[in-house]
């Protein structure tokens, strides 16, 4: 381990504990200029000691990340490169509870701080910390608003940005890596609405309807009439623009509005796209349940879903994706979901798995969030930029291991006409 006189190395054997290894594939470098650690390994800068501070109050991945977003920590390097190295010493990119230091190694944590003058006060939390979302009782409408609004409205521009101009905030669907972000995500709008069977005059509800981009594929491409809700106000003034813009308000309907509120049905077609992990395991029933109702006999549902593929289902409520990016969120297994959805009366017609594709649509939003850094730091906050580069740098390498996955399931509720014989039909 090449080393300057400092800091760092210090600093080096602090990290060793909260990470459970004396094995740090990092190059460090301190807030005197020293640096620790192997040469050409990724880059990890801390500006101060207030970074070794949030670690010590709060010691593994919560602390690390508040330190990131505050900007008392930085990671000029490669990001994929930088989070493979700490998922490879600390599982710090991995769902479920970070390992937690025993008291020894915490009494060892605070003696290091004390070497370094890290000693003090907790430092105040980053301002995007979910503090508001958080508050009352789980998965009520008004918590469930503040919890959407917490992770959606921050501003249209940002998104645009990130997204690109599709404005499709899951996962696409790649024939190859070379395909690109945009056609790859009209290749994902077109397979949802052949799955559900799409055709002139069909009434579709959109659950989470985003910006409107399904809504108005649908509407553009297959005739359909469209009425997609959201519990977004910011999405929902840029969607009803677009549909303006497209001359389709007479055939899409942009509503803020709670699913459970939807009252009009029934529909020939459902689409949920991204949204049933906001939904909550305990409410699963009770989504699944009034999205029957809501459909036609014979008519489709397609859930598209992130779920665990290995390891716990529940996260840890004070990791950094529950307090940064969606509060209250809930993944479930992909057998929990099948389940969920059979128990709810709804016949399973196919299941696609597209773990790959939302690896290389999560690299590709990195890519564009880094290219337009100085934009969308502008358009938000330099600390929500820097939460969004690190929970999807984190989430793609999640994919990429297995550890989540990412689902749709097409289901159907029995009765009406019977489906096509061979799932090529709509493939």
């Amino acid at each position: 381990m090449a080393t300057t006189a400092g800091a760092a190395t210090r600093l080096a054997g602090a990290l060793a504990i909260v990470l459970g290894t004396t094995d740090i594939p990092l190059r460090l470098r301190a807030w005197d200029g020293s640096e620790a650690g192997p040469e050409g390994a990724p880059r990890v800068v801390f500006h101060s000691r207030r970074a070794l501070r949030r670690i010590l109050w709060s010691p593994g991945q919560l602390g690390l990340s508040r330190a990131y977003v505050a900007g008392d920590i930085e990671a000029p390097d490669d990001i994929f490169a930088t989070f493979a190295a700490l998922s490879s010493a600390g599982k710090f990119a991995e769902p479920g509870p970070f390992r937690r230091p025993t008291v020894r190694e915490l009494v060892a944590l605070a003696a290091a701080a004390v070497r370094l003058g890290a000693l003090g006060p907790n430092p105040a939390l980053p301002p995007e910390e979910a503090r508001v979302a958080r508050k009352g009782r789980r998965h009520s409408r008004r918590r469930d608003a503040a919890a959407i609004s917490h992770h959606y409205d921050v501003g249209n521009r940002f998104y645009a940005l990130v997204l690109g101009p599709t404005l499709v905030y899951s996962c696409a669907v790649w024939d190859s890596p070379d395909t690109g972000l945009d056609a790859a995500q009209e290749a994902k709008l077109d397979l949802v609405c052949r799955k559900l069977g799409l055709r002139p005059g069909m009434r579709v509800l959109d659950v989470g309807c985003g910006w409107g981009s399904f809504a108005l594929h649908a509407a553009q491409r297959y005739g359909a009439d469209v009425v997609g809700v959201t519990l977004s106000a910011e999405q929902a003034e840029l969607a009803r623009k677009r549909v303006a813009e497209a001359g389709l308000t007479e055939r899409v309907e942009i509503r803020v509005q709670d699913y459970r509120d939807v009252d009009d049905g029934p529909f020939d077609a459902i689409s949920s796209i991204g949204m049933s992990e906001h939904v909550g395991r305990e409410q699963m029933g009770r989504y699944v349940s009034r999205l029957h109702g809501l459909l036609h006999p014979g008519g489709r549902l397609l859930n598209h879903a992130i779920s665990w593929n290995a390891g716990p289902t529940d996260p840890d409520p004070d990791s950094f994706i529950p307090r940064y990016v969606f509060p209250d969120g809930e993944m479930l297994s992909l057998a929990e979901m099948m389940v969920a959805l059979e128990g709810g009366g709804f016949e399973v017609l196919d299941v696609e798995a597209l773990r790959q594709h939302y690896a290389l649509t999560l690299r590709a939003w990195v890519q564009n969030l880094e290219s337009h850094w100085d934009e969308a730091a502008e358009a938000s906050s330099l600390g929500r930029a820097r939460v969004w580069r690190l929970y999807m740098a984190a989430s793609a390498l999640g994919f990429e291991v297995g550890v989540t996955g990412v689902n749709q399931i097409l289901v159907r509720r029995p009765g009406g006409a019977e489906p096509p014989l061979r799932r090529t039909a709509w493939l």
